[in-house]
């Protein structure tokens, strides 16, 4: 969460996000006698049939894949490979229109891939004259000090008519991105300079400084690495490309995964991985090597003892054949190398820190299931001081809800969320807590079956969601536990922007039946169930085929679930269903009947009240307020500037706010003030790096993120007051006018 909102506004001020985009998902071009012909195989055109066929007939929408449909799909994979059209000619698009805009939905549902690969080849061949014209102007000097301006947002601009007119296009981004570089190395050498005037700002830590490239060095080092990346590139990539596009024109949840991405899919819906155990990244200073951070106890390298935290990783062969050689290679792509079916073999070639490079082992490791023990259900107390003292609450951090339901029909041991949910409240409340706390920030969903038992720990009896099928089918989900009730006493949940799916359910049932208050800001609004299609022919899908209703009726789809307090929104909106293509529509359907369980709803105005009054001087709350505001500032910027005096005021002008507001929060808790600037970002260097060495349960909470549970329990501790001091009001009552202060 730390500095988010402010990176982006940054990027967006330097023009960054639009041209990373260009450069990493497509500047990985190569030249003509280098590039790698591809061509579908039997299995990919067979799954293709079937992707087609299912989304053709079994999608919720009943919307045939007929010419109409074919003519979006195509749009989508056109803006799917160059979302900011500057790639793709008119001409390009205009020729795709006449070939296939029609007749591209009947293609696939033959199988038939041939224009989908003749795209992907034409969208190649401008990658490669990209690549042309930028090495050929990266020879030449380059003027920083333009009056015009680059365009930030391309996704609705017109595709170029003409080379001319697309190279001016591509000129500007190489001058935007020399400019960021030219400001990044000089901010990079005023950080240096802070350590070495005072080291105690690394923290110990290791703050090694990237390569001493001129800013033109490193650009052509980049082109250079994408290039040979994409020399890599098999035809899965197509593949993906084309049957994204075709389920994203129904719906944002339909996704197609290739078998390295499915696997992926499996490990974060079961909390298990078939791997060695290690957790890797780029090493800071030199992202050539990828380094193993972390090693995962029990897992296969830990057993072996022959590999190290700080390890470079620079090969990795498969078993029966010879170690690839993976040194500039991105740490995702390493990360499909190492991955693999339990009980094969992988052979890594390791580098010690500081060894030459004669001096590497390789070490053969059996692949095996690791289950992630840091991924699951977490709980803790925190003590909360009020006027009247000290309070114990409970929280527990919930980050998806998982089940793994591959383990379960095999009748093997398995984690899911709800056993270990139960756990938790179970030792909870052997500490005596006051309350409850439910933090399901940041969770995407999972197991519609867990979020039934869940809720059921907390509601006595009755529906918990309602589930409509394309046909206008309802089925209503029950707590089917005979009126079991784990906990029932004081119960609050934190939900924002990312939590979707499950948590949507979760939070949703617990407000309808006012079992407790709901804290935070509104959630994402993804109110779709979608079916896993893991018997395909090639790799896995998942197809939107069922909606969600609250048991009053509301769809959770698109508006989301509203909190009863609101706290402040660190994300931008962007994230939420509300804004994304092609998102089902809101709607409602009739009330499940059910009893309500709590009176919360009459006691809301004046919790909010109380807590509105602590946020306001809260130091961690007026802190993010402030990086709010200041990220708000660059928000809807159309352009940025191609004079690097110009940018560089505009920078300065963002990291001056973004200190003051940093430093007036460091005062209002005791801290001492960072000097400047360089200060600031050494110090936030060394705590990074010092939180990646740790496993993610030995991590500290961070004071901005712990604001947030402390203020929930506060208000947790507000409404459990106000209910106790007036047992007589009932859910009808508009409000109750409280006349005492909060506790705290």
């Amino acid at each position: 969460m730390k500095l988010q909102t402010l990176a982006c506004a940054v990027a967006l001020m330097t023009g960054g996000l639009f041209f990373s985009h260009t450069v990493n998902e497509a500047i990985a071009a190569t030249t003509v006698n280098q590039q790698v012909t591809l061509a579908p195989t039997r299995e990919q055109s067979l799954v293709t049939r079937q992707v087609a066929t299912l989304v053709d007939r079994q999608h919720y929408l009943n919307m045939r894949l007929d010419a109409d449909v074919s003519r979006r799909v195509l749009a989508m994979y056109i803006d799917s490979l160059d979302p900011d059209h500057t790639l793709f000619l008119q001409s390009d698009i205009d020729e795709f229109n006449k070939k296939y805009a029609s007749s591209l939905g009947t293609s696939l549902k033959t199988g038939d891939l041939a224009p989908a690969f003749n795209i992907y080849d034409r969208y190649r061949t401008r990658l490669n004259s990209f690549y042309q014209f930028a090495m050929q102007q990266l020879d030449k000097k380059q003027n920083l000090h333009r009056n015009d301006f680059i365009e930030l947002d391309r996704e609705k601009a017109p595709f170029f008519n003409s080379k001319r007119d697309q190279q001016e296009h591509w000129q500007k981004m190489l001058v935007s991105q020399l400019i960021n570089l030219n400001i990044n190395k000089e901010e990079e050498a005023a950080k240096q300079q802070a350590l070495k005037a005072n080291p105690a700002l690394a923290a110990g830590q290791d703050l090694t400084p990237p390569e001493d490239l001129t800013p033109v060095e490193t650009l052509k080092k980049r082109y250079r690495r994408q290039m040979e990346q994409q020399t890599r590139i098999k035809s899965d990539r197509v593949l993906e490309k084309i049957l994204n596009a075709t389920l994203a024109t129904y719906d944002p949840h339909s996704n197609y995964y290739a078998p390295i991405e499915a696997m992926e899919l499996n490990r974060q819906t079961t909390l298990a991985l078939e791997g060695i155990g290690v957790s890797i990244r780029p090493e800071r200073g030199n992202e050539d090597y990828t380094r193993i951070e972390t090693i995962v106890d029990g897992g296969p390298a830990s057993k072996s003892g022959q590999v190290k935290s700080g390890d470079r990783i620079i090969g990795v062969g498969q078993e029966g054949e010879p170690i690839v050689d993976v040194i500039g290679w991105p740490s995702g792509e390493i990360v499909g190398l190492i991955r693999g079916k339990r009980g094969t073999k992988v052979t890594l070639r390791l580098l010690a820190t500081g060894a030459a490079a004669n001096q590497a082992r390789v070490v053969t490791l059996t692949r095996d299931v690791i289950q992630e023990e840091d991924s699951g259900v977490r709980s803790r107390v925190v003590n909360v001081k009020r006027n009247d003292g000290e309070h114990k609450i409970g929280v527990i951090e919930i980050p998806s809800f998982y089940l793994n339901y591959r383990a379960r029909r095999e009748g093997n041991s398995y984690r899911s969320v709800s056993v270990d949910t139960q756990k938790a409240l179970v030792a909870l409340q052997a500490q005596n807590v006051e309350g409850v706390v439910v933090d399901l920030r940041n969770n995407p969903g999972g197991s519609l079956e867990e979020v039934a038992r869940m809720l059921g720990q907390f509601v006595k009896d009755g529906p918990v969601v309602q589930i409509r099928d394309g046909n206008g089918n309802v089925n209503v989900f029950r707590d089917e536990d005979g009126g079991e009730q784990i906990y029932s006493g004081p119960l609050a949940v934190i939900i924002n922007l990312a939590s979707a799916s499950a948590s949507e359910i979760f939070s949703a049932a617990i407000q309808d039946y006012q079992r407790g208050i709901v804290i935070g800001s509104t959630t994402t609004g993804k109110g779709t169930a979608q079916v896993q299609l893991d018997s395909l022919a090639y790799g896995q899908a998942t197809l939107t085929q069922r909606k969600f209703y609250r048991i009053t009726g509301g769809s959770t789809q698109n508006k989301g679930v509203v909190p009863d307090v609101p706290l402040i929104n660190i994300y931008d909106e962007d994230l939420g269903e509300r804004k994304a293509k092609n998102a089902l529509k809101w709607d409602t359907i009739q009330t499940a009947p059910y009893k309500r369980e709590g009176v919360v709803a009459p006691f809301v105005p004046q919790v909010s009240t109380w807590s509105t009054a602590r946020t306001n001087v809260e130091p961690q709350f007026v802190y993010l307020s402030a990086l709010k505001g200041i990220a708000e500032k660059t928000k809807d910027k159309k352009q940025s500037s191609l004079n690097i005096d110009t940018r560089k005021r505009e920078i300065q002008e963002l990291e001056a706010e973004t200190l003051r507001a940093e430093n007036a929060r460091r005062t209002a808790t005791g801290l001492q003030p960072y000097a400047n600037w360089e200060s600031y970002q050494a110090a936030l260097d060394a705590r990074s790096e010092s939180r990646a060495k740790m496993k993610a349960a030995q991590r500290p909470p961070l004071p901005e993120d712990e604001a947030f549970i402390t203020e929930s329990a506060n208000i947790l501790m507000d409404m459990a007051s106000l209910q106790k001091a007036h047992p007589e009001a009932k859910v009808s009552d508009a409000s109750i006018t409280i006349a005492q202060k909060p506790a705290s």
